[in-house]
């Protein structure tokens, strides 16, 4: 399909990892796209290595399967680096929450890396539990950011629509992350 994007997003139970592909679903239906977003569960309990897909087109999406072969990847877990299956490299930005720069970050060559410390922004916004930072909002902000895909904008009215609970925090720490993350943006010189 043309103008097709596909997004993998990696997370821990409780981190809001099926939020963050609603969140960014929503921007872009809000900029005029057809979108699709999923979870995918294994042992369902806080903690737990939770999978979301993203798709977002120009025209209606058919497809009804998991993203096997993503053109984004977003990880919401620094621990999950390692664990996470990355196919041969699109072009497309693997997100990481780390406080590594993108350079360090060890992941199959090939992938355009951006990182950001996620969890210490959601920490100083007070965004879940110091124990269990809640990294959605910050790492949907930083993914907008790194790969294009969603205009700042539409994000933020889509956090409001989509998190009852500290909106304004949400919506602080994606506009500080879009604008905190580091590595290969687009309209920066590289």
């Amino acid at each position: 399909m043309r103008g097709l994007t596909e997004v993998r997003l990696h997370g821990r139970g409780g981190q809001g990892t099926v939020v963050a592909s609603l969140m960014l679903a929503r921007a872009a239906m809000l900029e005029g796209r057809s979108v699709q977003a999923f979870p995918e569960f294994g042992v369902e309990r806080r903690g737990a290595p939770v999978t979301a897909f993203l798709r977002i087109a120009s025209e209606p999406i058919h497809l009804r399967c998991r993203v096997e072969r993503p053109d984004h990847v977003l990880v919401l877990d620094p621990a999950l680096l390692d664990r996470v299956e990355l196919p041969p490299p699109s072009g497309g930005v693997l997100v990481a929450n780390t406080p590594l720069a993108p350079s360090a970050v060890a992941v199959p060559g090939g992938w355009r890396i951006a990182s950001l410390d996620a969890t210490r922004i959601a920490r100083a916004r007070r965004l879940g539990s110091g124990a269990m930072p809640i990294v959605n909002s910050p790492m949907a902000g930083a993914f907008a950011r790194a790969t294009g895909l969603v205009g700042l904008d539409a994000l933020l009215a889509a956090i409001r629509e989509a998190v009852p609970t500290a909106p304004d925090e949400n919506v602080a720490a994606a506009a500080e992350a879009f604008e905190r993350v580091a590595g290969d943006l687009p309209g920066e010189p590289t």
